[in-house]
C-alpha cells in the first residue's frame, strides 16, 4: 500500500463515495440482464470520475518529490485540466496547461474555471501539440526540478494504480465491464484488475480510434498478456465532442429515466452504447454488466 502525501490524504478524505447504483429498465428485465452504474461521478463536483483514479497517485508522487507546479495539457473544454487546475490549487501546487488551439476571445466555462483556479494556460498550435503528445510520464523536456509533467488526460503507468481501485470497490460479480475511452488510460488499468472471467469493453469517444489498441497494450505491463478487452469503435457519432439529434435525445431520456447526468462526449455514447448493443442481442440472457460513469462533465456545459 503506498503511503500517501498528508496533503494528498487530506484532498482524498473530502470525496464523496462512488456508488454501484442498478439501472431499472424494462429491455433490461425483458432478457433477465442486470446492470448497474458505478457511480464515479459522485466522488466530486470538480475532480469527478476517473480524472481523480488518474490523478491521485501522479499527484502523490508529485508531492513526494518535492514539485510545486503541475504541468500538462488538453483541449479548451478538457476534463482532464479541468480536475487538474482545481486539484492544484486545492494542494497548494501551482499548475501550467498548454491548451490546444489559439487563444479564444472569450473564454467558455471551463478556461474561465482554469484561469480562476490559478492554472497559467499556454495555447499552442494543433501541430506544436501533437509533438507534445510525444512525451509520456514525466519525461517531457525542458521542465525545472521542481515540475511535473502529467500526459494528455492524465496517461501514465502510475495512473492505472488508481484506475484498480475501482474494481476493488464493486463486491458483486459481473460478466461485463463497459467503460468510456479518450486515451485508454481508465480502460487499461480496468484491464488489469478486472477478474478473469470478465469481459472489459472501451467505447471509443473518438474516430478513428484503432491506434488506442496499441496505446493500452503499451501501458499494461509487457510481463503480462491480457485477452479479456476490446475497444468498440462504432459510437463516434461523428467524432471526438461530436454528437446527433439522435444521441442528445438519448441522453435527455437517461436523465428523465433515471436522474443521473450524463453528456454526449464519452458517457452519453457509452450508454447509448450498452443500450444499442442490448437491442441487437450481443449480451447473454441472465447476464451481469457494470458501467464506469467517469464523470467529467464538461462536455455537458455550454
Amino acid at each position: 500500500m503506498t503511503l500517501l502525501h498528508p496533503r494528498l490524504r487530506a484532498l482524498e478524505n473530502s470525496l464523496g463515495v462512488s456508488t454501484l447504483s442498478p439501472i431499472i429498465d424494462p429491455k433490461l428485465s425483458d432478457l433477465r440482464i442486470r446492470l448497474w452504474l458505478k457511480r464515479d461521478d459522485l466522488l466530486h463536483p470538480i475532480i469527478s470520475g476517473n480524472k481523480w483514479r488518474k490523478l491521485k497517485y501522479p499527484l502523490n508522487d508529485a508531492l513526494v518529490k518535492g514539485a510545486d507546479t503541475l504541468v500538462s495539457m488538453g483541449g479548451a473544454y478538457s476534463n482532464h485540466l479541468h480536475a487538474l487546475a482545481f486539484a492544484g490549487k486545492s494542494l497548494g501546487l501551482q499548475t501550467i496547461g498548454y491548451v490546444r488551439g489559439e487563444q479564444p476571445k472569450i473564454f467558455n466555462r471551463t478556461l474561465q474555471d482554469l484561469s480562476q483556479w490559478g492554472m497559467e494556460l499556454r495555447f499552442v498550435s494543433r501541430g506544436d501539440y501533437r509533438m507534445l503528445r510525444a512525451y509520456k510520464d514525466s519525461d517531457m523536456a525542458d521542465l525545472s526540478s521542481n515540475q511535473y509533467w502529467l500526459p494528455e488526460g492524465g496517461a501514465s503507468a502510475l495512473a492505472l494504480k488508481g484506475v484498480s481501485e475501482i474494481v476493488a470497490e464493486m463486491p458483486i460479480d459481473f460478466e461485463h465491464l463497459f467503460v468510456a475511452c479518450g486515451t485508454g488510460t481508465t480502460l487499461a488499468g480496468l484491464i488489469a484488475a478486472a477478474p478473469v472471467h470478465c469481459r472489459v469493453t472501451g467505447v471509443a469517444a473518438l474516430k478513428g480510434a484503432g491506434f488506442l489498441n496499441r496505446e493500452v497494450k503499451q501501458l499494461l505491463s509487457q510481463n503480462q498478456i491480457y485477452t479479456n478487452w476490446q475497444i468498440i469503435q462504432d459510437y463516434h457519432f461523428g467524432g471526438f465532442a461530436k454528437s446527433t439529434a439522435d444521441l442528445e435525445q438519448f441522453v435527455r431520456q437517461f436523465y428523465a429515466s433515471h436522474s443521473i447526468t450524463l453528456e454526449p462526449v464519452y458517457t452519453g455514447k457509452l450508454l447509448y452504447a450498452v443500450f444499442d448493443l442490448l437491442q441487437k442481442g450481443y449480451f447473454k440472457t441472465g447476464q451481469r454488466i457494470v458501467v464506469l460513469h467517469t464523470g467529467g462533465l464538461q462536455g455537458a456545459r455550454h
